[in-house]
């Protein structure tokens, strides 16, 4: 019965090092089958009708591009993800357009690849369904809070402006800059998000605006940044108030100009492309501080739309969690969970300083977990349990008011995520999986909150009052 639930993904790609090790990292889940050309490949989609295609853009015979068109001329329900080298970029941007689902680039960030290909694989042929899933596309929430986040999307979606989402981290800002795309005029263009804390500095630039060969060391090909990649869609910026103050210059002439310069290129690059931007940092403050520019916060706070804290909008957190148990029933095994009286008072009281990201995670762990069907109080995990409540921890004193927000945030942070490299017995990729980032966003992570690679902290957490 297992074996008949396995979902079938074919790899087509003439390098047999990519193949072979795409099929490795899959074949535990899926069925996994293998074409080396584009012939090859349309005959294997023909005969198994796979439920999702990872297709490189550059094939012997007949390119991808061409293969991407004729499987989706036959049913426009396989997701098709693009693979693509640094010379395939712009080919990959064109098939975006033409109906390719996602694009990858090579080498791959493996955590990236399997949430996209659990994104897109977990509802064959209901793209169109999954929107409907939650109250308001994939959100959630029927509390006022929320409805008012509704109201303003819908009216701001059409608007071809930029927006500013702020709000605490785990609040669904994301989702919130997909629903702005999907209910625009550029919803057949692609989304692309990129979270700028994610790349050091030195990287930045180029990972947005691409580069030329030769423009620095290692720049030993042309590189598209992800405006070109966004052109006709929408440019999702999360984190903007980590950027550098040079960088913040490039994007402001960007907004004004919507042209820009690839790295180690003397002539502009004209794109159309609609940038959302999304931070949990008060960028009025860093205004005030100079560490953020003035003329562009105004540039991008055209229209602001504030995410509501989970603890603000508590009349969601169990329709919520409901919610997060259909999505995960699938992966597992039909699994049903539902939770005790004293399991919901426990929910509805808690805090959630990780928001609407850390109920998920929760839920995710007792499907996982939860020796029962019914999820009582011992099988919630630690930090909810009476003893740490009142153990003298730091945790007690964040609940009891005894640290600033910051410094409870940054101490749940801590927690989760030493709790996962312990688990992973250390290894960042594994862990990072766990916590459903990518290895780049948990080596940001560790940095700030200056974790070492064996899960130990290189300096003291927030004081508290006695």
């Amino acid at each position: 019965m297992e074996e008949q639930q396995r979902r079938k993904i074919l790899i087509v790609d003439d390098e047999p090092s990519i193949r072979n090790s795409l099929k490795l990292l899959l074949e535990d889940r899926f069925d996994v089958t293998t074409a080396a050309d584009g012939e090859s490949a349309l005959g294997i989609a023909e005969r198994e009708s796979p439920d999702l295609i990872l297709l490189d853009v550059t094939l012997p015979n007949l390119d991808g591009m061409e293969v991407m068109r004729r499987i989706k001329d036959r049913s426009r329900d396989i997701p098709v993800i693009m693979l693509t080298g640094g010379a395939g970029v712009r080919a990959a941007v064109q098939a975006i357009k033409s109906g390719a689902d996602e694009f990858l680039s090579k080498p791959f960030d493996i955590p990236e690849l399997q949430r996209v290909i659990g994104s897109l694989i977990d509802k064959p042929g209901q793209r169109q369904a999954s929107q409907a899933i939650g109250d308001f596309g994939a959100l959630v929430g029927k509390s006022a809070a929320m409805q008012k986040i509704f109201a303003m999307v819908e009216q701001v979606a059409g608007r071809d402006t930029t927006v500013l989402i702020t709000g605490e981290s785990g609040t669904g800002k994301e989702l919130v800059a997909r629903e702005l795309h999907n209910r625009s005029s550029r919803q057949s263009g692609p989304f692309v998000a990129l979270n700028c804390a994610a790349f050091p500095e030195s990287l930045i630039e180029s990972e947005l605006f691409g580069h030329e060969r030769g423009a620095f060391t290692h720049a030993i090909e042309r590189r598209l940044g992800q405006f070109e990649v966004a052109d006709g869609g929408t440019l999702f910026l999360d984190e903007i108030g980590e950027l550098s103050l040079a960088v913040q210059v490039k994007l402001l002439r960007f907004l004004q100009e919507q042209e820009f310069y690839r790295v180690g290129r003397s002539k502009p690059i004209r794109v159309n492309v609609r940038v959302i931007t999304a931070t949990n940092k008060n960028l009025e403050e860093m205004v005030k501080a100079k560490s953020f520019r003035q003329d562009l916060f105004y540039r991008i706070n055209v229209i602001n739309i504030p995410m509501p804290a989970l603890r603000d909008r508590s009349d969601d957190i169990m329709q919520l969690a409901a919610h997060f148990c259909r999505l995960m029933q699938a992966r597992y095994n039909g699994r049903e969970i539902s939770f005790s009286e004293d399991v919901r008072t426990k929910l509805l009281s808690y805090g959630w300083p990780g928001n609407v990201r850390e109920l998920e995670n929760v839920v995710e762990s007792l499907m996982a977990l939860s020796p029962a069907d019914v999820v009582e109080l011992p099988h919630l995990p630690p930090r909810f349990s009476a003893r740490a409540d009142v153990a003298g921890t730091d945790t007690a004193a964040a609940l009891a008011g005894g640290l600033a927000y910051e410094d409870a945030e940054r101490l749940f942070e801590t927690e989760i995520i030493l709790r996962a490299l312990k688990r992973a017995n250390f290894v960042q990729t594994r862990a990072a999986e766990l916590l459903g980032i990518s290895r780049r966003m948990l080596r940001y992570k560790m940095e700030k909150l200056s974790i070492s690679e064996r899960g130990e902290l290189l300096r003291p957490g927030p004081k508290h009052e006695n």
